[in-house]
């Protein structure tokens, strides 16, 4: 039976890399396991995400903060009845124990149950003006659209980590998956998209702009342009910040030891267990 083709996920639809060029994901304990077909994408579809984002956000930063955390409530909901199955699907992916992939899922489900509290919390401050028949208050606002790289090693809680925070705080987001591990993160996007309005007219353009092994220097160079950028990285991606987009680097942002990815994979494999 042929693998299924997974394509980007750009202005609320699905469409093929701009190259039309796609990878195999392999199981890493068994390669002839194909677990899916994903788009190879390049500079063009960053370019195609960031404006489906940039047009998202002036009508998602209008939605109300209650209403949003209320979506990512149910996403979490979601995430909760489906954990066994993610879970199974991440030991397959990227080869760790079960113990472990559902604990993977879990920190989903609690980073959007508690980024839900806070759309409920998001104060601003009142201070006593110095001049009189004033009022000095300060308001929280949206940033704009977010670039986010993920890692592969926690391939649905981190890019939660990254995603939901913005989003209930009205921003919208562009995300590269790790090569590795995309179906983990395609999982939480169809919670997110599962959860989302009922009328797709207006919401459709609203969640994850993914795209699947996309030059992360792609990213980086757009990354100046950007009010923020979270990336778990290695250590080459960390270098070439200096140059491509320091300037919006998030203080969130962790460096990893750069391990080539399939050692990293088969480590991980050898202690699969079902």
């Amino acid at each position: 039976m042929a693998a299924k083709v997974f394509k980007n996920f750009i202005g609320g639809e699905w469409v093929e890399s701009r190259s039309g060029q796609t990878y195999e994901n392999l199981n890493p304990a068994d390669t002839r396991d194909v677990i899916g077909v994903f788009q190879r994408s390049d500079k063009r579809d960053v370019d195609d995400a960031v404006s489906a984002a940039r047009q998202a956000f002036e009508r998602w930063r209008l939605v109300p903060a209650p209403k949003r955390a209320e979506i990512i409530y149910r996403a979490g909901e979601i995430l909760l009845e489906r954990k066994e199955e993610y879970a199974r699907l991440m030991t397959r992916e990227m080869g760790k124990v079960l113990r472990e992939t559902r604990g993977d899922v879990q920190e989903a489900v609690d980073t959007a149950y508690y980024m839900a509290g806070e759309g409920r919390r998001q104060f601003g401050v009142t201070v006593p003006s110095e001049l009189p028949n004033k009022f000095a208050m300060a308001v929280r606002m949206p940033i704009g659209v977010c670039g986010m790289i993920a890692p592969w090693n926690f391939p649905m809680a981190i890019p939660s980590w990254k995603l939901l925070p913005a989003l209930v705080c009205g921003n919208t987001c562009v995300i590269k998956p790790a090569e590795d591990t995309p179906l983990s993160t395609l999982n939480l996007l169809k919670a997110l998209t599962d959860a989302g309005s009922p009328d797709p007219a207006r919401w459709d353009a609203l969640w994850v702009r993914r795209l699947r092994a996309v030059s992360s220097r792609a990213l980086w160079k757009w990354a100046g342009r950007t009010p923020s950028l979270s990336s778990t990285m290695q250590t080459w991606i960390w270098r070439s910040k200096a140059f491509y987009g320091a300037r919006s680097v998030r203080p969130d942002s962790v460096v990893l030891r750069p391990v080539g990815s399939s050692y990293k994979k088969a480590f991980i494999a050898s202690l699969q267990t079902a």
